[in-house]
């Protein structure tokens, strides 16, 4: 009877699928559809997800989002159907392309996970699968549209995983998939997949936020039709076809401004925006209808100046279009408006998958296809390449040189001849050099922008013309990797020193190959521990390194060292352990230090259960990570590496996402159990208006008051403004909110966060 039950389940299922496909301005292809759907039905027979219902299931809801919120047609259906299969059963890859054809078998080869190591033998699953997807991504972008389809049903899906599994999930996709969906146009997805992961790594934050946008909904609605309703008027005389949405802000959106502005949720002004969708009199008067809208709000309410923004004349690099403009409402806030017409909402919400619907012939279009013409895409796609072909050889180096420029904001540079460049924000004069030509970024000694001498550093606005200068004597410097923001300009600057590096490490072999010949000692892996640890370095590679730039002289303290003799350098050898805080540090050994200590399995076994951080265990067994330094009351989870060692991050720990993206099989759940016996040091920033006796009120409230031990302080007034940072020994995250709300209480200080 079950069975009978699910079937009738997954007919329904694929039914609703076909009603979709069918709905949609793609050629009907109804028989290879069904044909995929048998097939992987067939394939996942009696396979069931942790949720329990059929795995089938599954590929469905992806082939469902696939069509339905990206738009794709029968070729990227039939691949999100057959996704899993090569991966799961017993069928290859090439069945797949004696069956379906082979356009449909590259795009589920490129979806498949991979084995073996792109990056190394210990390197992150995750990276090297990432990078599989973009290798295909380069022959057909269907590839990744299905993958972020893929990701959204299992984020819909998530609450059936354990929490170490939800909060690797949920990091890889926060760090990952949503700024692709950004990068891809499919503004929508990216909305959702953040607010999930934020649901997920953040739970009570995320329902405290969702509780006040349901309390506050009546006041915006008011707003609202109050704002709206003189710029109905307005709309309908200029005789257009159109709508008017409230939008707002996302719950993620709102707790990452509250993050990062240090504001409560009241303070957060924007929460609610307008959308003004209309239909164009002709294609040619949508640009002029944006701007007659624009003129005709601008009648009723006063603009900020400083807040408009054309993406209507310079499309996002995704394709985005809308003119936005912010207005002050009658009751005193600012309100922005977004202005944007019906081709341009499809493309914001759907992205570069929107495009074909705007082509001639869009109407038989069977699939979007990896040569559409869409230039900014193929630019995007291009610098994707290059980065793949010389990657770097460190997993999380390589996922953040492809995350890079994902979320970028753009601006608009000229070169000297008028032409127009899009770079990301905060873009320097070496990434308009490499945007350029590699050539051009590496001899580059500076330029002119607007006329005007700059150096390397100099960052880039809207509006810029730039004129790079160039030096054949000017050779590729290490501190150029902090000089660049973009991915382009970092990979190829990582990429000619690399080539530098290993031409310096062959000099470096041929000088010590030379050296120990002459001694008669034989060249081997002992002999280059030995060395390394002589010299203090790091890894053989940089040994070999500092000989071939003459940085390291080989001489009789080697040659002593080698052949076992008491050596004048002895201090060199001597490790002080004791005192030392850092519990990470590894001493010298002879063993490779790329063996791993913790064999997969005890990982696997330790990452099942939910740790309990205790007094006694954060102590002696697990470290506080010092990027972020969480304290008791924190979301955190832990990181096991190759030593066994275990890390406590927060959750939001920039660290902690790179380790859930490319590292996430060694992510633990963890959960405070501490009980106000130990002290963890936090700092609090508060800002105000000086004056007498200030400081002193301060101290009071943390020393008297709150009798909170006080470490350190540092206050500095300029012009009648003071800044300051406390350093404080607290319990926990408690004790935190309660001296910062007394400080709040005291006259003057306008501000106070916990850094």
């Amino acid at each position: 009877m079950q069975i009978e039950n699910e079937d009738i389940m997954i007919q329904q299922a694929f039914q609703e699928l076909l009603n979709d496909y069918l709905a949609t301005k793609h050629r009907k292809r109804v028989e290879i559809i069904t044909k995929a759907f048998n097939f992987a039905n067939q394939a996942h027979k009696g396979i069931k997800r942790l949720s329990g219902e059929p795995y089938i299931l599954h590929p469905i809801s992806v082939a469902k989002i696939a069509c339905n919120e990206i738009g794709l047609g029968s070729t990227s259906i039939c691949a999100a159907l057959l996704h899993d299969v090569v991966e799961d059963t017993d069928y290859t890859v090439e069945d797949i392309e004696n069956i379906f054809g082979p356009k449909i078998a590259q795009i589920v080869d490129g979806l498949t996970k991979i084995s073996g190591g792109i990056f190394g033998e210990h390197a992150s699953a995750q990276a090297e699968n990432f990078k599989k997807l973009l290798l295909t991504m380069n022959d057909d972008i269907r590839v990744i549209l299905i993958k972020i389809a893929d990701r959204l049903h299992n984020m819909r899906t998530l609450e059936s995983q354990t929490p170490n599994k939800q909060y690797k999930i949920a990091g890889e996709t926060l760090y990952l998939y949503a700024p692709l969906a950004y990068r891809l146009g499919l503004n929508k997805i990216k909305t959702e997949l953040e607010n999930l992961s934020f649901k997920y790594e953040h739970p009570e934050e995320y329902h405290e936020i969702e509780i006040k946008l349901q309390e506050t909904a009546a006041e915006r609605d008011k707003v609202f039709k109050e704002f709206t309703a003189p710029i109905r008027q307005q709309l309908d005389k200029m005789g257009l076809k159109y709508r008017i949405m409230a939008r707002v802000k996302a719950v993620y959106s709102i707790w990452n401004k509250m993050q990062t502005k240090h504001v409560t949720f009241d303070e957060v002004y924007d929460i609610l925006a307008v959308r003004i969708i209309f239909e164009p009199v002709s294609i040619d008067d949508e640009m002029n209808n944006c701007f007659d809208i624009y003129v005709k709000l601008s009648q009723i309410y006063k603009p900020h100046p400083d807040r408009i923004r054309d993406w209507v004349s310079h499309p996002k690099a995704n394709g985005y279009q809308a003119l936005h403009v912010t207005l002050m409402a009658n009751n005193g806030q600012w309100i922005e408006v977004q202005i944007r017409s019906e081709r341009m909402n499809d493309i914001a919400e759907q992205g570069f998958a929107a495009h074909w619907k705007y082509k001639e012939g869009a109407a038989q279009a069977d699939d979007i296809s990896p040569t559409d013409d869409d230039p900014e895409l193929n630019k995007w796609l291009v610098t994707i390449k290059e980065i793949l072909e010389d990657p770097e050889p460190d997993a999380l180096d390589f996922l953040d040189t492809i995350k890079l420029n994902l979320f970028a904001q753009e601006i608009f540079v000229f070169t000297p001849k008028g032409d127009i460049r899009t770079l990301p924000q905060n873009s320097t004069v070496l990434d308009f050099g490499f945007s350029l030509h590699t050539e051009l970024g590496a001899h580059c000694i500076g330029a002119k922008v607007n006329h005007k001498l700059v150096p390397l550093s100099h960052k880039l606005n809207s509006g810029d013309q730039v004129e790079i200068l160039t030096s054949r004597s000017q050779k590729v410097q290490p501190e150029w990797e902090n000089i660049a923001a973009t991915a382009k300009a970092r990979a190829k600057i990582a990429s000619i020193l690399r080539k530098e590096a290993k031409a310096t490490q062959q000099k470096g072999m041929d000088i010590l190959n030379d050296f120990l010949k002459a001694e008669g000692i034989y060249l081997d892996e002992i002999v280059l521990n030995k060395l390394t640890r002589l010299h203090e370095k790091s890894s053989h590679e940089s040994l070999l390194e500092a000989i071939g730039s003459h940085a390291i002289s080989l001489g009789e303290d080697d040659v002593n060292i080698l052949k076992g003799k008491n050596s004048s350098s002895w201090r060199r050898f001597l490790k002080l352990p004791f005192g030392n805080k850092d519990k990470n540090v590894k001493l010298p050994t002879d063993q490779s230090e790329d063996k791993p200590i913790v064999e997969k399995k005890e990982v696997k076994k330790i990452t099942k259960q939910i740790l309990k951080l205790t007094e006694e265990t954060i102590q002696n067994n697990y470290a506080i990570a010092d990027c972020c330094q969480p304290i008791p009351g924190d979301d955190v989870l832990g990181y096991i590496d190759i030593n066994g060692k275990i890390t406590i991050h927060k959750r939001q720990c920039p660290i902690a996402s790179k380790l859930k993206s490319s590292y996430g099989n060694r992510i633990i759940a963890t959960q405070w159990d501490t009980h106000k016996q130990l002290t963890f040091l936090v700092t609090i920033v508060i800002k105000g208006l000086d004056r007498l006796g200030l400081l002193n009120d301060v101290t009071q409230v943390i020393s008297h008051q709150m009798n909170v031990n006080i470490r350190k302080v540092t206050i500095e007034t300029v012009e009648g403004i003071f800044e300051g940072n406390i350093q404080l020994y607290v319990h926990d995250v408690d004790d935190v909110h309660a001296i910062i709300a007394e400080l709040k209480r005291i006259d003057n200080i306008q501000e106070v966060n916990r850094e």
